[in-house]
């Protein structure tokens, strides 16, 4: 098949990789041109924990360009990046293409609707990877959980899923399709909320967050807000206990540092808004007090006022 990956940090990376390592015929769109380079070069060098991974037969590039024929889209950006993403996109591929999106937190499907029919949209969750870009052309995972995937439409044709989702597999990636993605998204939202803006300003990664009393019970409170909202809305959870569910996910997740915090710690522009910032504005509609999510946000808005870039 004919992939197109546009985001090759850490998620988009891995999957560039593995698709290549498949035998895929993979084109990789990044605006970091040492990143671009490096995979031109020397090829795209993946640690994770069933080995190495060296792909040498990508074809990366700054721009999105000559990408029409492919057999479908993956948008691997940060969610802030995503609608200049799919703006960019949209003139170079055809109206029916599938594209799928695998990100952080809510709105995603949103922000493509506005640009793209609704029957070839494909959202994702990514679940216990635990990556990072160490350098130009490498990437460490620390785990490989599975990938969950699922079309917000019910007119998607079946044959088209288990192809996309035959791709994945073959790059040594666990696959599924799921009928309610939003649950999955929302089931994810709560472990980012727990995680990714209480390391961000706590300096610390998930291992010594869920070892702190202090920490986590201040992250458990975030989650717990979360929850609420979710449940105000009508998100069929599929646990009863949130508390144990986020907490087996750090867990599992170790020592990794959630990509908020390394954005973070760069003075790089991080996700909030759409992860411990998408829950105030939902918890407004239906009365929900925010305090411990407005607290974190507030820290990481006044920070991100001195990013120029």
């Amino acid at each position: 098949m004919k992939i197109a990956v546009i985001g090759t940090g850490a998620m988009g990376s891995i999957y560039a990789a593995r698709f290549s390592r498949a035998g895929h015929e993979v084109m990789a769109i990044d605006v970091w041109e040492d990143h671009v380079d490096q995979i031109n070069k020397n090829g795209l060098f993946v640690e994770g924990p069933d080995g190495q991974i060296i792909a040498k037969n990508i074809k990366a590039s700054t721009k999105i360009l000559d990408l029409e024929g492919c057999d479908f889209y993956i948008i691997a950006t940060k969610a802030m990046n995503l609608e200049e993403s799919i703006n960019n996109l949209k003139d170079q591929i055809a109206s029916n293409s599938t594209i799928v999106t695998i990100q952080n937190g809510l709105g995603a499907g949103d922000i493509i609707l506005k640009h793209m029919p609704k029957n070839n949209i494909i959202l994702g969750v990514a679940e216990g990877f635990g990556a990072s870009l160490k350098a130009p052309g490498h990437v460490t995972h620390t785990a490989n959980k599975q990938i969950r995937l699922g079309s917000i439409s019910q007119k998607s044709r079946e044959s088209e899923l288990q192809d996309l989702v035959a791709a994945w597999r073959a790059g040594g990636l666990k696959t599924e399709i799921y009928r309610n993605i939003e649950q999955l998204i929302w089931e994810k939202l709560l472990c980012n909320v727990t995680l990714s803006g209480p390391c961000s300003i706590f300096g610390c990664n998930v291992k010594e967050l869920y070892n702190n009393e202090e920490y986590w019970a201040f992250a458990l409170n975030c989650m717990q807000e979360a929850y609420s909202v979710g449940l105000a809305r009508g998100v069929p959870f599929s646990f009863e206990d949130p508390v144990v569910y986020v907490s087996d996910f750090a867990k599992r997740v170790g020592s990794a540092k959630p990509s908020m915090l390394q954005d973070f710690e760069c003075k790089k522009r991080t996700e909030i808004d759409f992860i411990n910032g998408a829950i105030p504005p939902l918890a407004a509609k239906s009365k929900i007090p925010t305090p411990f999510n407005d607290h974190v946000c507030r820290i990481i808005y006044d920070a991100e006022r001195h990013i120029t870039s």
